[in-house]
């Protein structure tokens, strides 16, 4: 999807944005003495999109000036007199890309996908991506040769006749405001007086004029909407609605989660009554319905394709509503929780007696072995692809079995692995998740996990939206980062920080809750229904690239394992990767003939 696009025609620049996008108020164009800003999606905040286009557009136009970055979801293309910067901000929600040859960049896009037309595909990328299960890109490569993705918080600068000058990382200002009280008058104190502002702020920057907030039930996306009910009600009067948007369900095993959900919508409402719930029935979503769609039709590969059915199903409500902007509690569980890696921190220094006490402590809270904590947190960091080697040996009966984030899956052909730099692929993809200091590597990587970003991004010119997730701002993560681990652990109640920061808004029922039900029924319900027609897809697969990759029955035999129930939620990424893979390979087929 090409939100805007730059060219050059000779040496001077040409810049071009989608009507369509810009009319939804999604691409925001604006100009002054220093030059021309395009900027996709919003920065500062949503409600002011022209003044922080404005604001990047000034700020970056000062020679010489190498000021931080504004907070917000966005890509922006400045273009000055004398120089053009290309910026993400540190979310890495809107894409942004260039293609380059010989140290000149000829475009410059938000698709991928167009820069690429008529390029040789890129295997490197293919195997970079076949590692991990992070949902949203965070390196370099793209499938194309010759197109670069601008990485998160990165400014790339070019000079104006394309000549590429130099990437460079850029900073996150952290703003800051006044101890608000709580709904009962009181004032929190210590880290969650701290989390509360911080998420108070977040919200308030993604308020729009017609907000909608999806609530599940949980302490994560039901502190989100109780903020933004709570900031509609306070507010200057200029979030005109909010919509309380609710997949719910009828039977099986997600239906235990409806008390919950009626719970929440109530307490919200109670605050604010003007807030509005919109339930939409999810009793017949599957994963892996429409799937040539989700994963044929995207930019580039997208691992999560498989449940972009239970969100687009809410995306369309929010747009037959004319919201503006949906946030999300996504991203909480890394962020909002006592962070495990601290264990790790505790033996690189030394402090064996205290690494033993903490681990036990670990273990009471999270109802498994002293040496399953260890392992997990200790060993598995420090030595994470000899561990799952290890525990791959003791496995090896089914494809599935043993199969853990970083591993060659066995579908995937050795030779291409060899030939394409898997192993090398496989290192970076550990050092990124996990790092020197695996209890800072952990927020880095938080940001990339939420999961429905690249749908939200396909279907923004339909929706009129973008996802938008509070817990992932930097200003939140800042403020987890600085707490001591002993402020946020509390055995046997996670988020502890956070119950307590919305102790005064959460009801006593969903503020004590301390587990969900997973969404493992809707993958075996799609894998029920739709595993027939994912074994034909490999076996009709018509891009060469598939036989070169991947060894089609033992893909298939992985499709048949995961049907039964066999393996876990690592194994399960890697396979459900791998077939959104095969699928993208399958729409470039199509779009070709």
């Amino acid at each position: 999807m090409e939100a805007v696009r730059l060219e050059w025609a000779g040496t001077a620049p040409k810049l071009r944005t989608a009507e369509d996008m810009v009319s939804r108020g999604l691409v925001t164009t604006v100009s002054s003495d220093a030059g021309v800003a395009a900027v996709v999606g919003w920065a500062g905040s949503v409600r002011d999109r022209v003044a922080g286009a404005h604001r990047l557009l000034d700020t970056f136009g000062r020679p010489g000036a190498a000021p931080r970055l504004l907070n917000g979801d966005y890509a922006a293309v400045l273009v000055y007199c004398d120089r053009i910067l290309l910026i993400r901000d540190e979310h890495a929600r809107i894409p942004l890309f260039f293609r380059e040859s010989g140290g000149r960049v000829s475009a410059v896009s938000t698709s991928a996908r167009r820069l690429g037309e008529g390029a040789e595909l890129e295997r490197r990328y293919f195997c970079r991506y076949l590692t991990g299960n992070m949902a949203q890109p965070h390196s370099d490569l793209t499938p194309f040769t010759g197109v670069h993705r601008i990485l998160g918080g990165e400014v790339v600068e070019l000079s104006v006749g394309g000549q590429l000058r130099g990437r460079a990382a850029g900073g996150v200002s952290q703003a800051r405001g006044p101890v608000a009280p709580t709904a009962d008058g009181t004032r929190l104190g210590g880290p969650a007086k701290d989390l509360r502002l911080a998420l108070e702020n977040a919200v308030g920057r993604r308020m729009g004029n017609m907000t909608a907030c999806h609530v599940s039930g949980g302490v994560d996306s039901t502190s989100v909407a109780l903020l933004a009910a709570r900031h509609l009600a306070t507010g200057d009067g200029r979030t005109r609605d909010l919509v309380l948007l609710a997949g719910r369900f009828g039977n099986g095993e997600l239906a235990g989660e409806r008390p919950y959900l009626d719970e929440a919508l109530d307490e919200i409402r109670r605050h604010t009554p003007a807030a509005r719930p919109v339930i939409v029935d999810a009793g017949d979503v599957a994963d892996f319905d429409d799937f040539s769609h989700h994963a044929g039709d995207a930019d580039e590969p997208h691992a999560h394709a498989f449940r972009a059915p239970f969100w687009s199903r809410l995306h369309a409500a929010a747009a037959e509503l004319g919201c503006d902007t949906l946030m999300t509690g996504c991203g909480a569980d890394p962020i909002a929780d006592a962070n495990p890696f601290h264990l790790h921190r505790l033996a690189r220094t030394g402090r064996l007696r205290q690494l033993t006490q903490e681990a036990r402590a670990w273990a009471q809270g999270s109802e498994r072995g002293v040496r399953d904590i260890v392992h997990a947190y200790v060993i598995q960091p420090a030595l994470p692809l000899t561990t799952e080697r290890i525990t791959a040996l003791g496995r090896r009966r089914t494809v599935l079995g043993g199969l853990g984030p970083f591993g060659r899956p066995p579908w995937l052909r050795s030779g291409f692995a060899r030939a394409h730099g898997y192993r090398e692929a496989g290192i970076a993809e550990s050092r990124f998740v996990f790092g020197r200091a695996p209890e800072q590597s952990l927020y880095d990587a938080a940001n990339y996990l939420a999961a429905p970003d690249l749908l939200s991004w396909h279907r923004a010119p339909e929706d009129g939206f973008f996802l938008s997730h509070p817990f992932l701002d930097p200003e939140v993560v800042a403020t987890m980062r600085r707490l001591p681990a002993e402020a946020a652990f509390r055995p046997g109640r996670p988020k502890a920080v956070l119950r307590e920061a919305m102790a005064d808004l959460l009801p006593s029922r969903i503020r004590g809750r301390v587990v969900k039900i997973p969404f493992d029924e809707l993958y075996a319900r799609g894998l029920r229904a739709h595993g027939d027609d994912l074994i034909g897809l490999c076996r009709s697969a018509r891009h060469p690239l598939v036989e070169e990759m991947f060894d089609i029955e033992t893909l298939c035999r992985a499709v048949r394992e995961a049907r039964l129930g066999m393996g876990d939620s690592y194994a399960w990424d890697r396979l459900n990767s791998s077939l959104a893979l095969v699928m993208w390979l399958e729409g470039l087929v199509s779009a070709g003939s």
